[in-house]
């Protein structure tokens, strides 16, 4: 579970950079790379960046 975790904070930290692009330059950088924001490929990308934000919500509620 732990693996899965630092996969999808990974993929969070993507999606963070990818809208600080949008906000400051109005770059979307995953439409870029696949493009547009509605190919395939790009919606899989914020489909599983959005994956990740709920699976990170986890890491609040970890002890250690």
């Amino acid at each position: 579970m732990e693996i899965l975790k630092k996969i999808a904070l990974v993929l969070v930290i993507i999606g963070a950079i990818n809208w600080l692009l949008v906000g400051a330059f109005e770059f979307d950088l995953v439409a870029t790379i696949f493009g547009g924001t509605t190919t395939m490929l790009a919606r899989i990308v914020y489909i599983l960046v959005g994956i990740s934000g709920l699976i990170s919500i986890s890491i609040f509620f970890d002890e250690k």
